[in-house]
């Protein structure tokens, strides 16, 4: 039986003093009208998933414009509903947003170049009015809760792999923890089932008594503090396996390397109780260093505020600890919806609050290729981050690991182009130096200077890599266009002729082009001669063209798979580094064989470092589905079924075993070195944390020959 009208209706008004009872009983019956004879996979009437929708989003405490927005969020596009309709009955800003997320439902999700172009739509929507970005994610919740209805597992897969590649991350930058925790973990087990249940076992098994003593140990925790008269409200919980498993990846790490599976979050009154509990804390317990981060005095890009230390805590166990205020608790929990500002029609974009996502619509302006405009929306989604400050005392955020040239592109793409140097804290640096949290940061340029190319490697922010590009770009195009004309007026000249732009229209059409620009910014990369305009505007005897050399048109999976090699030059994969795509690069020169191609830290380049002559800068044009070899030294348990473990292992994260050698062997343990077949970098990182939950795997390295 569904949820009634009035019922809804009773929920909003606990919040929302301003939702209209009639609008709300008409939008559930249009809804409930127009997908009265659709049928979700699961059997379920169609109409479960608009009020499923509407009643999370109740939850988080939104406004009834937002709810009436999410029982019709399908409407338009599943019936013969029209927006105008939508608008005459419910007015413009449901319309608006019925809209923004009816254009987002109406978009064919693949990965690739389709991915690209969805995120953009996405964030361009959500740029408009954030409410769109909000139903959505609550839509894909619902979602993701019922792919049991999907009988295609391939389908499931695809939709798993885009929500922990698109929307659960969009959810963590909108702070909006629940609902990233719960896509990421129900995504996690059907990307990777087998994977999620080995952690889940190793969980068990390494928490099997601690798991007992969390109630415990919160309760020690609460002890301790109230006998320093700090009231607070202490909980536990084990780490989801999802966060596990990325930071095993991230970090190069075993389960047991890891110290805060384990987590507890310590509600308090007020912001200087936060700092007092842990001023206790790391008096009564030991700190490890390098694990505390203050997010209250310096908040995430999202609002988020809390303090973070990890410690040695009560049993001599390895715990994260969580610091906050009840405010900060329900940010952290609801992100942006616990700071609700719709009521005056105010826009979220004019917020600081969120300056990221027009920043990546600034990325989306100067990016000509959608797969480059996901590279670099993923870059600044999923690092870490790094606080510093202009001369004048203004706070950049950046991500950890960024240098001055991300700050200078940080400050302004202008600045970025001019800038030929830095002073941090009023000493100069070089541009490339990377940036430490506290840093203050002047940017030193020059009205005669231009992006380095070499810029593109070293920067890690994707507003700075976008906007190099587009001035390389730029810059190419102009000197290509000037040579272009040049030659042409030169070969004009030597015939004694006169150039005409009207003259010059026919060529234009003769060889494919659509404008003079165009044809000038080919004659200057070579595509086309300037003796072959003339020959075909003034031909003699001599020089009658019998055909036009026809441009041909490239495509991106003709082009070669190395940058900076010369068409036709051989190309050799070193064996003693085995390179793979998604890592650094370095070409050498080898007589009789052509282009040879090490990893950048390969220890065979020493050879080479007394002839420069040699080397090459060459790096991955895109990545492909070609495989490429690997190679593992791993050291197994002498017990049945470890080997059949590993090779298990390594076929269900899709690697193909191509060689399996002993190299030592004692009573307790075997040393192999297996070849296989990985497609990346990431790839054989991934099989390489899968291979350590298992419980045969004494170690696991990348081989070297």
């Amino acid at each position: 039986m569904y949820i009634t009208p009035s019922e809804l209706y009773k929920k909003i008004c606990q919040y929302d003093n301003f939702v209209s009872k009639e609008t709300i009983e008409k939008a559930y019956q249009l809804a409930k009208k127009a997908h009265s004879n659709q049928y979700r996979g699961t059997g379920e009437n169609y109409f479960t998933h608009p009020l499923a929708v509407a009643d999370y989003l109740i939850q988080m405490k939104l406004d009834g414009a937002t709810i009436v927005t999410a029982l019709l969020h399908d409407v338009v596009e599943d019936s013969e509903i029209s927006l105008e309709e939508i608008n005459n009955q419910f007015g413009s800003e449901i319309s608006k947003l019925v809209d923004g997320v009816t254009k987002l439902s109406k978009l064919d999700l693949k990965f690739g170049f389709a991915q690209a172009e969805n995120f953009r739509k996405l964030l361009l929507a959500s740029s408009d009015d954030i409410r769109v970005l909000l139903v959505k994610l609550a839509d894909r919740l619902h979602n993701i809760r019922t792919i049991d209805g999907i009988q295609n597992q391939e389908k499931k897969t695809r939709i798993c792999l885009e929500t922990l590649e698109i929307f659960a991350p969009l959810a963590e930058r909108l702070g909006i923890n629940a609902i990233q925790r719960e896509l990421e973990d129900r995504c996690f087990a059907v990307v990777k089932p087998e994977t999620r249940e080995s952690i889940v076992r190793r969980l068990k098994l390494i928490y099997s008594k601690d798991e007992l003593n969390i109630p415990y140990i919160a309760k020690e925790i609460e002890t301790l503090l109230k006998k320093h008269n700090i009231n607070s409200n202490v909980t536990g919980r084990v780490k989801s396996s999802y966060s596990i498993w990325k930071k095993m990846q991230h970090k190069n790490l075993s389960m047991d390397q890891l110290s805060d599976i384990m987590a507890f979050r310590i509600i308090v009154d007020n912001v200087p109780s936060c700092y007092q509990s842990l001023g206790i804390l790391h008096q009564e317990y030991t700190a490890v260093m390098g694990r505390f981060k203050d997010y209250i005095s310096a908040p995430k890009r999202n609002g988020y505020q809390s303090l973070h230390s990890c410690l040695v805590g009560p049993q001599k166990t390895k715990i994260e600890v969580q610091i906050r205020t009840s405010v900060m608790n329900e940010f952290a929990l609801n992100g942006v919806a616990a700071h609700w500002m719709y009521k005056e029609g105010s826009r979220w974009s004019e917020g600081i609050k969120y300056k990221w996502v027009r920043e990546l619509i600034q990325i989306l302006e100067e990016s000509d290729e959608p797969e480059e405009f996901l590279e670099n929306t993923k870059l600044e989604m999923y690092n870490d981050q790094v606080f510093c400050f202009t001369p004048k005392g203004n706070l950049i955020i950046l991500p950890k690991g960024a240098n001055a040239v991300d700050f200078a592109y940080a400050v302004h793409s202008e600045v970025g182009n001019a800038a030929v140097g830095a002073k941090i804290n009023n000493k100069n640096r070089l541009i490339t130096t990377e940036i430490k949290n506290g840093d203050q940061i002047e940017i030193l340029t020059s009205k005669t200077s231009f992006p380095d190319p070499k810029w593109i490697e070293i920067c890690i922010t994707g507003k700075a890599k976008s906007a190099i590009r587009r001035f390389i770009r730029a810059r190419e195009t102009k000197e290509f266009f000037q040579l272009g004309t040049a030659l042409l007026q030169k070969e004009f000249r030597q015939r004694n002729k006169k150039m005409h732009e009207t003259s010059l229209g026919k060529v234009i059409k003769e060889f494919g082009l659509t404008d003079l620009e165009e044809l000038l910014i080919e004659i200057g990369k070579g595509n086309v001669k300037s003796r072959d305009v003339l020959n075909f505007l003034h031909p003699n005897k001599e020089s009658h063209l019998k055909s036009l050399p026809k441009l041909k048109k490239i495509n991106s999976s003709e082009s070669i798979k190395i940058k900076g090699v010369v068409d036709g030059m051989a190309i050799h994969y070193a064996h003693c580094c085995h390179p793979l795509p998604g890592e650094r690069i370095v070409g050498i020169v080898t007589t009789g064989k052509g282009i040879t191609v090490h990893a950048l830290d390969c220890f065979a380049l020493e050879k080479f470092n007394d002839m420069p002559e040699m080397w090459l800068e060459v790096s991955w044009d895109r990545e492909n589905s070609k495989f490429h070899k690997g190679s593992l030294v791993t050291v197994l348990a002498n017990e049945p079924g470890s080997l059949a473990d590993v090779t298990k292992i390594i076929s269900f994260n899709n690697g193909n075993i191509s060689n399996i050698q002993v190299i030592s062997r004692d009573l307790d343990f075997y040393r192999f070195n297996i070849d296989l077949e990985v497609q990346n970098i990431n790839h054989l990182n991934q099989i390489i944390a899968a291979m350590r939950l298992s419980q045969f795997v004494e170690s696991v390295e990348r081989g070297k020959d």
